[in-house]
């Protein structure tokens, strides 16, 4: 049976994409920014490209913060990608502006300490133990990323200690390649560019809704 999947409409752009990848792995998607479509949907996809407060900025005009938050009360699926993954946190600091996110989890996103940034290209993965995002997927993996910010593993304990399932990838340093928690999962890499692999892991997601 096909779900009904929308990709939230608030400006940050990466929609149609999303749209395509997600519709290639078995939903029927719309894209809007239609609260109502929104809440009673089986599955909300939250893209992101650029900077956290821009998206954070464009998320609140649409009340998007608001919709995310009465999905997960109602314990209903979100998946953020990329920036859709930040803006779940308390926060995020970029060139010394702290800008509070929809604190859906503990932690803030900070820019990574890396030789080389941004953070671009294919990377592996270690698949947090329990993990439905990452089912049937093989180790070694390579997923696409495009990111300069991230949560680093090394600020990511008051999540892991609230029951969230964190899969590490490194760039300079450890951060937080994907996160599952109750109805809300989420991926820093971008699934609809990761071939394969990322059609697997939005078919995974969609399988849970």
């Amino acid at each position: 049976m096909s779900r009904d999947v929308v990709v939230l409409d608030y400006g940050s752009g990466n929609l149609r994409s999303a749209e395509r990848a997600v519709a290639r792995a078995g939903a029927t998607v719309t894209v809007t920014a239609d609260p109502d479509a929104a809440l009673d949907c089986d599955g909300l996809v939250v893209p992101g490209v650029g900077a956290f407060a821009a998206c954070m900025a464009g998320l609140r005009g649409v009340g998007g913060d608001k919709l995310i938050a009465a999905r997960i009360e109602a314990g209903r699926p979100v998946l953020g990608i990329c920036v859709g993954m930040q803006v779940l946190f308390a926060a995020g600091v970029e060139h010394g502006l702290r800008t509070g996110g929809c604190g859906v989890w503990p932690g803030t996103v900070e820019r990574l300490d890396a030789p080389v940034l941004p953070h671009m290209g294919w990377n592996t993965v270690a698949v947090a133990p329990g993990s439905v995002l990452f089912r049937g997927i093989p180790e070694g993996t390579r997923f696409y990323f495009v990111h300069s910010y991230a949560l680093r593993m090394a600020d990511a304990g008051p999540l892991t200690r609230a029951g969230g399932l964190v899969t590490i990838a490194e760039h300079g340093e450890p951060f937080a390649a994907a996160v599952e928690h109750g109805a809300v999962s989420a991926t820093q890499f971008h699934p609809e560019k990761s071939g394969d692999a990322g059609a697997l892991v939005l078919a995974n997601w969609l399988e849970t809704l």
